[in-house]
């Protein structure tokens, strides 16, 4: 009899089944995972000329259970030359779907994919200028005949797949075009086994878009979910059911593009689902518009086209782009105004099929806010070879009602009345070729009452008036009176070539003249450090002179107030170009003198440079060497110098973000003569321990009139060349060098007459013969300065020089003594004596010259270095 399965029986063998099922699911990985491998590197070796290269390739079988996944890791093909280097593709994973059963193919049989998926790829499409593309990497010397060739490890039967967060970028360098397609997504569900199928796709992404350096469109927001209808046999699609998005404007779009031999045929209408003026409002960025969806409209806006013909090498499309509105106005839930009576009449049109003959007219653009009116129309022509512009403007803006009306991000509301009557016609060949006579310009453009304040500006900005006239070769600044803070700035001038700025990114040149009563330099320049709301500190980049200026300027000041100079009478000439600017006589009236530079200042590089040339006449020398950095620096001693300078300072070095000296890489000299002077040795550490070191010296009746001055810096050290000074009838001579860190390192010599050592050398010198009081009148005497100039070390050999004195004094009183002895053995011999006894009335004594010697050598130095003297 057959024993009875239990249900506990029943649930054990599952139990079993299941375990075994999970092992060989996680087993599988590990027996197949070396084939899948070798499939993927047969798959792309037997197909690209390019160097590929992957992380690893897993396979699981839990994801997509029952089918089977592949993960290909960091998946990246670097093209060879002439891309030598560049990346073709990269994607930070690749995962490719099939059935479990793919698995147990042989090696000869292919494997079906059922889908894939990329996350995080970039692929980067490249035409050279030689026409060359970097894409082109198929094998050439493949076989055609599918009959001899081995059989591809991977055949087709998509079903889904996805992209997600692909950057593609298209770089034509030929016709200097770049497209890039950031943050694309997309997935498509179709049958691809079938030669006919409809194709389910959504995507997103951002288009940025540029030609010629300029940009047309830049993180454009598009999205279109549509079904495609897909014939694979005639390369065509067909666009059936979709719904698109530019960023807020829907459109609709209906036809097909076919891929031909020569290129591609277009037959495509598209146009808005409603005539809703939101429309227009649509076609602005969210981060600028705002939530239409809550805006107030009446009146239409209409987008609408077609686009039909073959694009090839040598034609375009023909197309019709109309964009229209008429009496329309919207306004914003939360403004207190309404922008009014618009109209728009836009046609984009190419009839031929050729893209030169591409014409843009702007017929009409015209709206109102309360009473003003402003209106504009242009037309656009000969767009590929030389575009002709022919555009007109007229009307009149309140700018405080822009953003009354329109939700503008601004910090601050703009104030000022703009008007504007201008006419312009010209061609791009002549901007670029600098051809003003071929350029048609007229009208006016005013403004006033303009205010701007903003985190880049110290103070509030603002412009009394303003005046522009456009005249046929140059646009004329006829009127530009602002102020900022205490500071008020009057310009007039001309420009050469706006056009060429605006369209083609040429530099701005022109000339001008400036005037200015009171200039204070801190008003128009904004911190290097800002706090933030929450405490944090942050520096801002440093001041950058713009490189696309190319002007000279002719500017005088009555007064400027740099930091705590205030400078008076400043006048000079300033040409600015290539990230610099040049000075040349600048002059000014400072410190009770004046100053004359010329010089430069760029900002090119990494680190902005400046290299100047100064002269200073008659100028207040504690002054400008106590309230300018750099000076105080060079000569620190320089404040207790009471008097005038004149001098002439060449030096360069790097700026700080502030646009002041680095000291630490200044380099020059300096040449100066001190006029009409006295010494504060009051003020100066270092000058009265001098006086208090060497007792025959007042620093305070030194004598510096005309004095000449040399000196020389470089890495932070100044090197002085030895200066002769005179004291009263001592000469001195001072060298040496000081640190900008006011360390110091100086050798003071000198030439002292020995009456100025006391009268006990004095005694002892008139003892000796007028020849030999000659040899000794003068001593000289070495005082070696360092540590710092507020607190100072100083060493002299005072001491030792008398020393030597005293020596010099016996031996001459030696060679006396011995001459004198000569001759008294002489007259012994001849009969006569030499009676040296002294008679006192209390007392006679007897004392050889040479103890004499010896006794005022000892009252020299003691009495020098601060003995008692012994009474005569």
């Amino acid at each position: 009899m057959a024993k009875k399965f239990t249900f506990k029986k029943v649930l054990k063998i599952v139990g079993i089944f299941l375990l075994v099922v999970i092992i060989a699911l996680a087993a599988a990985p590990f027996l197949f995972k070396d084939k899948i491998k070798a499939l993927v590197l047969k798959s792309i070796n037997e197909s690209v000329d390019a160097t590929v290269a992957f992380e690893d390739v897993d396979l699981s079988l839990f994801r997509n259970f029952p089918n089977a996944t592949v993960n290909i890791d960091k998946l990246s093909i670097i093209n060879k030359a002439p891309f030598e280097g560049d990346t073709l593709f990269y994607a930070g994973d690749v995962n490719l779907k099939m059935s479990i059963k793919e698995l147990f193919k042989g090696d000869d049989e292919p494997m079906n994919l059922q889908g894939f998926s990329s996350s995080n790829a970039v692929v980067n499409v490249i035409f050279n200028k030689d026409g060359l593309g970097n894409f082109d990497i198929a094998l050439k010397d493949q076989e055609e005949d599918t009959s001899t060739s081995e059989s591809k490890p991977f055949a087709l039967n998509i079903q889904e797949y996805a992209i997600n967060n692909l950057r593609f970028t298209f770089l034509d360098e030929g016709a200097n075009m770049k497209m890039v397609l950031d943050s694309l997504n997309h997935t498509g569900k179709g049958n691809f086994a079938q030669q006919k199928l409809d194709l389910e796709t959504k995507t997103t992404t951002k288009v940025s878009f540029e030609m010629d350096s300029t940009n047309y469109m830049k993180n454009v927001t598009l999205s279109l979910d549509a079904v495609l209808g897909i014939d694979l046999d005639n390369s065509k699609y067909e666009f059936k059911d979709n719904k698109a998005l530019i960023n807020q404007l829907p459109l609709e779009f209906n036809g097909f593009i076919q891929m031909l031999e020569d290129g591609q045929l277009y037959n495509l209408t598209f146009k808005t689902p409603t005539s809703d003026f939101k429309n227009f409002l649509g076609l602005v960025p969210e981060a600028y518009a705002g939530n239409i969806n809550q805006v107030k409209t009446t009146g239409e806006f209409k987008v609408s086209g077609k686009v039909d013909g073959k694009l090839t090498e040598t034609t375009i499309p023909k197309f019709n782009i109309e964009l229209a509105s008429n009496n329309a106005s919207f306004q914003y839930p939360d403004l207190p105004k309404a922008v009014r009576n618009i109209i728009i009449d836009t046609h984009i049109v190419n009839e031929t099929g050729l893209m030169n003959d591409t014409y843009v007219n702007l017929d009409q653009l015209s709206f109102s806010i309360d009473q003003d009116v402003f209106n504009a129309k242009a037309t656009i022509k000969n767009v590929a070879e030389n575009p002709l512009v022919d555009a007109a403007l007229k009307g009149t803006i309140n700018l405080a009602n822009v953003t009354k009306a329109y939700p503008v991000q601004l910090d601050k509301p703009l104030t000022g009345i703009l008007k504007a009557d201008v006419t312009t016609k010209f061609d791009m060949k002549s901007v670029e070729t600098s051809q003003y006579q071929n350029i048609q310009n007229a009208g006016t453009l005013s403004l006033t009452g303009f205010k701007y304040e903003g985190p880049e500006m110290a103070k509030p900005f603002e412009i009394k008036s303003t005046s522009l006239a456009f005249n046929p070769n140059q646009i004329r600044l006829n009127e530009f009176d602002a102020k900022t803070g205490s500071s008020d700035l009057q310009i007039t001038g001309g420009l050469d070539n706006l056009y060429g700025f605006l369209f083609k990114k040429q530099v701005l040149k022109g000339s001008f003249d400036m005037n200015s009563s009171r200039l204070v330099v801190s008003d128009f320049m904004a911190p290097t450090t800002t706090t933030s709301d929450d405490g944090k500190k942050t520096t801002t980049e440093a001041v950058k002179i713009p490189d696309f200026l190319d002007c000279s300027i002719s500017a005088k000041a009555t007064n400027v107030v740099y930091d705590n100079l205030d400078l008076k009478n400043v006048s000079g000439n300033l040409a600015i170009k290539d990230e610099a600017i040049s000075l040349s006589n600048l002059k000014m009236d400072v410190f009770g003198g004046s100053i004359g530079l010329n010089g430069m200042v760029s900002t090119k590089g990494a680190k902005p440079i400046f290299n100047m040339d100064l002269g200073l006449n008659a100028v207040n020398i504690a002054e400008s060497f106590t309230q300018l950095e750099m000076l105080k620096s060079i000569a620190p001693i320089a404040n207790v110098i009471n008097g005038k300078l004149n001098s002439t300072i060449k030096l360069s070095g790097d700026l700080t973000d502030d646009m002041t000296p680095n000291l630490k890489t200044l380099t020059g000299d300096l040449v100066g003569q001190l006029l009409s002077t006295t010494v504060n040795e009051k003020n100066s550490t270092l000058l009265t321990a001098l006086s208090s070191n060497v007792k025959f010296l007042d620093v305070s009746k030194l004598n510096l009139n005309d004095i000449k001055a040399a000196l020389s810096f470089k890495d932070g050290k100044v090197a002085v060349k030895p200066i002769d000074l005179t004291y009263q009838d001592i000469n001195i001579t001072v060298g040496g060098t000081h640190g900008f860190d006011q360390t110091m390192n100086y050798d003071v010599q000198f030439d002292v007459p020995a009456k100025y050592l006391g009268t006990e050398v004095t005694n002892l010198l008139s003892k000796l013969t007028p020849a030999d009081q000659q040899k000794l009148e003068r001593v000289p005497i070495t005082a070696n300065l360092t540590g710092n100039f507020t607190n100072p070390n100083i060493k002299t050999d005072l001491k030792q020089a008398t020393t030597n004195l005293a020596t010099q004094i016996v031996k001459l009183q030696k060679e006396k003594l011995v001459n004198e002895g000569t001759s008294a053995l002489s007259n012994l011999f001849n009969g006569t004596k030499d009676n040296t006894t002294t008679t006192d009335t209390t007392k006679t004594t007897t004392q050889t010259p040479k103890e004499d010697i010896k006794e005022g050598v000892k009252n020299v130095i003691g009495g020098f270095l601060g003995g008692k003297k012994k009474k005569e």
